[in-house]
């Protein structure tokens, strides 16, 4: 199983980026995709699910500026990140879990990780 994601990149304050989550190795539409992320010396930090049937979740920092969809057919998840803020910055993972419909917010509760991909937000 392999989870890659893509997308990071330097924008500047209000500015746009989509990251990407490739899986292979897993029947994908059996599972849901979190997205997660991490500042150094902090913990990782959970923002956004979305399950197999594609019903999200978002967290409250991200509520309204951030949108995750994903489409089976790719075995691909994609988190949009609108608005960006200079405390968006951070190191950005995607996660799969077998969906039996519950609500995944922790990482422990994942059964596969991405490598992360970096996004930093100028001011």
């Amino acid at each position: 199983v392999q989870l890659q994601a893509s997308g990071g990149g330097l924008v500047q304050a209000g500015g746009s980026l989509r990251l990407s989550c490739a899986a292979s190795g897993l029947t994908f539409s059996s599972y849901a995709v979190g997205w997660f992320r991490q500042v150094p010396g902090f913990e990782r930090e959970f923002i956004a699910r979305i399950s197999r049937n594609g019903y999200p979740y978002y967290t409250d920092p991200v509520k309204d500026r951030f949108t995750i969809s994903r489409d089976n057919t790719e075995n691909t998840a994609y988190l949009q990140m609108n608005s960006l803020e200079p405390e968006d910055t951070a190191v950005y993972y995607c996660a799969a879990v077998y969906d039996y419909l519950g609500n995944y917010n922790l990482p422990n509760e994942y059964d596969y990780w991405g490598q992360g991909t970096q996004v930093t937000v100028s001011s």
